[in-house]
């Protein structure tokens, strides 16, 4: 008889890792997932096609923490549990239900980037590289031991989803060579050395707001972190917003070098002064109030 495998998982990495378990026949019991945010662009494939696909019940809880959902995952007896991308943290009544133990899939090289949006903060620290790792659940978001990572080389104009993209075959390849050693109990677990741990919340549509006093790089690197399909970085000019999609650092006109940040230096395209330099800004959206003329000097 094949472990009961309760397995809690939202995105495409989500899907792809459950789609493995169901295509090698492992007896998944339910998949405890999210119902899609009003709101919220939905533009990667999730755990519940997969899920519905087979057959495998479905379960959306609001909390999965309330003494009635500890209950009823309990009747569910679960051997192993398997968490990819679930948003919730689950406690640790519900983690200790597994005889085979409780495992996550996140999206960084742990012990770095622990916690929420970890590509997208990857992608606003210009980092080169990215990965998944495997660890243990325990009562600490992303601390537990590690059973497996993998990582990918990033370019310095990758956006979040094309990072996205590239690292998502990662967590399918490690579950894929670890999961036989997690249905027989024996997977092997390196601790975290928390000396190298870095930890990161969750990103709001307002953490896209420009500072045009940074430096032209760390506002590119913000920009490419939260564009299409996530908010966007964004900057006001009086009561009208100014979505930017994408932008090129650029070199300041002659006479300009005085200039404030924010300030900008041609209208058509814009260039907006920064800290050390200027962006052009290449592809740009109005929103809210109707989109003003923007001449030079004007302050964003």
């Amino acid at each position: 008889m094949r472990p009961r495998i309760l397995f809690f998982g939202y995105s495409e990495v989500g899907h792809d890792c459950l789609s493995l378990l169901l295509e090698r026949g492992e007896d998944v019991i339910a998949l405890v997932t999210h119902e899609d945010q009003p709101g919220e662009k939905i533009w990667f494939r999730t755990p519940a096609l997969a899920a519905r696909e087979r057959g495998v019940p479905v379960l959306t809880p609001a909390n999965v923490n309330t003494p009635e959902w500890r209950t009823r995952l309990a009747e569910l007896r679960p051997d192993l549990i398997l968490s990819v991308y679930y948003r919730q943290m689950i406690g640790t009544r519900i983690l200790g239900l597994a005889r085979l133990g409780a495992w996550n899939i996140h999206g960084s090289l742990l012990p770095r980037y622990r916690g929420r949006a970890p590509i997208n903060w990857a992608v606003l620290h210009g980092e080169p590289r990215i990965g998944m790792t495997l660890h243990r659940m325990i009562n600490r978001a992303d601390a537990g031991a590690i059973v497996d990572q993998e990582g990918i080389e990033l370019g310095p104009r990758d956006t979040a989803e094309q990072a996205f993209r590239k690292v998502l075959p990662c967590a399918r390849r490690i579950l894929a060579r670890q999961i036989d050693a997690l249905l027989a109990g024996s997977a092997p677990e390196n601790p975290q050395d928390e000396a190298l741990a870095t930890t990161f919340s969750g990103r709001r549509p307002e953490d896209g707001r420009i500072d045009w006093r940074q430096p032209s790089g760390a506002i590119f690197n913000l920009i490419r972190a939260v564009t299409d399909p996530y908010p966007g970085a964004f900057t006001d000019a009086g009561p009208a917003r100014l979505m930017v999609w994408w932008a090129e650092p650029a070199p300041r006109p002659p006479g300009t070098a005085s200039a404030a940040p924010g300030t900008v230096l041609a209208a058509d395209p814009l260039l907006v002064a920064t800290g050390d330099g200027a962006l052009l800004l290449t592809r740009t959206e109005w929103r809210g109030a109707p989109a003003p003329a923007l001449a030079v000097g004007h302050q964003l």
